[in-house]
């Protein structure tokens, strides 16, 4: 890890330390660009925008994939103070960023939390192939 890279990150535990005293979960995140200059920081927003899906990795995904080519995307790092959920994995991949640095593994913040994480919900299926299928086929050619 080089020195830029630890002072991303020390930025990025900054902006979790802000969303905290802002009343919201303590995550932030920054997107710098090829040349090592930031882009864009995000805090995590949840409480105060009453929406779950405002943490600052989906925030600054959702910016790279609206306002970013993809050939200076795919050339950007994320720093974030904590390793992404699914849901922004799911959306940093689809952006096309190039690399994510996180300062906190996911099992590490488990760990910090007294009661755990958030109960399982089941998923049934996969069901219904044939109908559900005929909406797809062909899109992703």
């Amino acid at each position: 890890m080089s020195q830029d890279d630890k002072r991303h990150l020390h930025r990025a535990i900054e902006l979790a330390a802000e969303a905290r005293t802002g009343g919201n979960p303590p995550f932030g995140s920054l997107l710098v660009g090829p040349d090592g200059a930031v882009l864009a920081e995000e805090r995590n927003t949840s409480l105060t925008d009453a929406d779950i899906t405002a943490h600052p990795e989906l925030k600054l995904a959702r910016w790279a994939a609206r306002e970013l080519a993809p050939d200076t995307a795919v050339g950007t790092t994320m720093y974030t103070s904590c390793q992404p959920c699914n849901m922004c994995t799911g959306a940093i991949e689809r952006s096309g960023l190039g690399r994510v640095v996180y300062a906190l593994s996911n099992e590490q913040l488990l760990a910090l939390k007294p009661s755990g994480g958030f109960p399982s919900v089941p998923h049934e299926g996969p069901a219904l192939l044939d109908e559900a299928r005929i909406p797809v086929e062909g899109y992703y050619r």
